[in-house]
């Protein structure tokens, strides 16, 4: 029986749906109110009672007929250019075509753009002719703003009815952060570091570090035959490994650590400036956050994604948690970058830097708006005090 009802209750669901939503609140309280005036007037023979009803049903008839018919427009949004930084222009368009064979009446269409909603309203158009609108697009902050999808609105004077047909899908505009260009020394902190040994020792690198005994499925190219005879056995090279480069910088977007969002801000402005300079020198680059990790293969893709990044609310984990949760599936570094707010203490910083192996150099940028740029040094860690985004290539060349 159920299984019957389903059968018989989907298609009227499916079929009563698109009639329900352009009906709006008041549309629904007037439905009501005339049904309930009709049925009291009629049960208690009172005249007016009926003509209020009456009056109410010929208002929702008269407004049906407002939204009826079918028009054919072909809509594109378009937004140039499509990645702007804080405070530059963007203007967008929207073009409105007559595709259909007939002269369509007058539209208002409606347009989200981020929070905000862009109204315009479109006269009538002639078969095959078009017009076109323009709007401009907030970019006072870093985000990415969703600009759609285009709806025509058709409706009655009352606002009984409201019929709503989409043209389009949401477009993105990119609003980078604001960066500072450093110069290549910047890049140095890693570059520095390049082709520097360690104490790991492996069986296959450049760094010759001594002899041993071979052992079944070690590699025949390692074998040093000149020892191997003036010994009478085998033996094998041993390899200290060599620093490769890789940075990695750990980005906190935990607001415990920010005193405003300008400081936020700020460090987005950071940490976006050293990861496109240390892309453009072709350096292996990891950015991670608490919830992302950013593509790092472009710098353009670096500054889309530095986009998304949003404060982060309710954390409760230790600065040593999101280390080692943001860098799980992460490549051991040879530089670890940690970019913080100012209310992140040497401490925090200290317990990060302990995540790592001893190889890995650990450099600490805190980002206190409007201070004055400094280091300070806490158990051998060098902490680093960014006040501006100017700030930055000073403090870097310092870091070098």
């Amino acid at each position: 029986m159920r299984r019957a009802l389903t059968a018989v209750g989907a298609p009227v669901v499916r079929a009563a749906t698109p009639v329900v939503r352009v009906v709006t609140t008041t549309g629904w309280l007037v439905l009501a109110a005339a049904v309930v005036l009709l049925v009291v007037g009629a049960t208690l023979s009172w005249s007016e009672l009926l003509a209020i009803g009456f009056t109410a049903v010929g208002a929702l008839v008269a407004a049906i007929v407002t939204i009826l018919g079918r028009t054919s427009f072909r809509v594109e949004v378009t937004l140039s250019p499509t990645r702007v930084v804080v405070g530059e222009r963007a203007i967008g368009r929207v073009d409105i075509t007559n595709v259909g064979s007939r002269r369509t009446s007058a539209t208002r269409l409606e347009l989200p753009v981020g929070e905000g909603l862009a109204v315009f309203a479109i006269p009538g158009l002639a078969p095959e002719s078009s017009t076109d609108e323009l709007f401009a697009v907030p970019t006072h902050r870093r985000a990415v703003i969703d600009a759609g999808p285009a709806v025509t609105v058709r409706g009655d004077q009352l606002g009984l009815f409201r019929r709503t047909v989409s043209w389009t899908d949401p477009i993105e505009l990119f609003v980078h952060p604001v960066t500072t260009r450093l110069q290549p020394s910047a890049a140095g902190l890693v570059r520095d570091l390049e082709g520097q040994t360690t104490q790991k020792i492996t069986n296959s690198d450049i760094a010759f570090h001594a002899l041993r005994e071979y052992v079944v499925g070690d590699d025949v190219r390692h074998v040093h035959w000149r020892s191997s005879a003036r010994t009478g056995q085998l033996m094998v090279r041993q390899f200290e490994e060599t620093r490769r480069s890789q940075l990695t910088i750990l980005h906190t977007a935990d607001e415990r650590y920010y005193t405003s969002s300008e400081e936020f801000e700020l460090a987005v402005s950071v940490t976006a400036s050293v990861a496109t300079q240390v892309i453009r020198e072709a350096t292996a680059i990891d950015v991670v956050t608490e919830d992302r990790r950013l593509r790092t293969h472009t710098a353009g893709a670096l500054l889309d994604d530095s986009c998304r990044i949003d404060v982060v609310r309710g954390a409760t984990g230790s600065p040593r948690d999101f280390a080692r949760d943001a860098t799980a599936m992460l490549p051991v570094p040879s530089v670890a970058v940690i970019v913080a707010g100012s209310r992140m203490t040497a401490t925090d910083f200290r317990a990060i830097e302990k995540f790592f192996p001893a190889e890995t150099r650990v450099i600490a940028l805190r980002i206190a708006a409007g201070e004055n740029p400094q280091v300070k040094i806490a158990g051998g860690l060098q902490i680093f005090t960014v006040g501006t985004l100017r700030d930055l290539p000073r403090v870097l060349s310092r870091a070098s």
